[in-house]
């Protein structure tokens, strides 16, 4: 896998702690969907807990967890483990539990609507029919930052549903890295320059249009 380039061109001010943030991402528990288009959002986490050494390990409020540093700033790794539905009942316990403002809170999930190697940084907004953000949204409200990542439309007439739980095409896994490896960086800028300026460096296509095969 290729790792996540450190975020180094704006680090948090010198003799200043920053809050601590919280980086959600949505999937499904399990061995069956650990490939899924619907699960990018754990490969995401994935992919930063093993770039800044964070470990995976712990567990609260049907959550897989871990905490350390990423650019400076204090940060909980998050995999909700309550099925891809019910996601609002873990972030919520989680929000509660560490105290962390939603200004704070970063979701990390699928995009139907964006084609596959977009990235797509938001300061708030609706669900857009992505079920594991309604259920968040109906616990916390929709003034949340939140990072789509696209997988785009199904092809011909297969039903969205069974789209999103079908794994990544064999030429979609060979650019996936890449993506993740984007995606990562976007969260470093978030943590370390806010959500504006992050959306301004990572907002659009990560890769060349030759290289996307997968459905748009």
């Amino acid at each position: 896998m290729i790792e996540p380039k450190p975020e180094t061109s704006a680090r948090p001010t010198a003799g200043v702690t920053p809050a601590r943030a919280l980086v959600v991402g949505l999937g499904n528990p399990g061995r069956a969907y650990v490939g899924n288009r619907h699960n990018v959002g754990f490969m995401t986490v994935v992919a930063l807990a093993s770039a800044h050494g964070i470990s995976l390990t712990r567990s609260r409020a049907s959550t897989i967890y871990g905490d350390g540093q990423i650019v400076g700033v204090p940060v909980i790794l998050a995999k909700p483990q309550t099925y891809m539905n019910l996601s609002g009942q873990a972030v919520a316990a989680l929000i509660r539990f560490f105290r962390v403002p939603l200004d704070r809170l970063l979701v990390i999930y699928d995009e139907l609507d964006l084609p596959f190697g977009t990235l797509r940084l938001r300061q708030h907004g609706g669900a857009g029919g992505h079920n594991g953000m309604r259920s968040i949204i109906q616990h916390l409200g929709n003034d949340f930052p939140r990072l789509r990542l696209g997988i785009g439309r199904p092809p011909g007439r297969l039903p969205p549903a069974a789209y999103v739980l079908q794994d990544f095409s064999r030429e979609e896994r060979e650019a996936l890295d890449v993506v993740l490896a984007e995606a990562a960086r976007a969260v470093e800028s978030f943590l370390s320059v806010g959500i504006e300026l992050a959306m301004t460096r990572h907002n659009g296509l990560v890769l060349p249009d030759e290289d996307l095969s997968g459905p748009v």
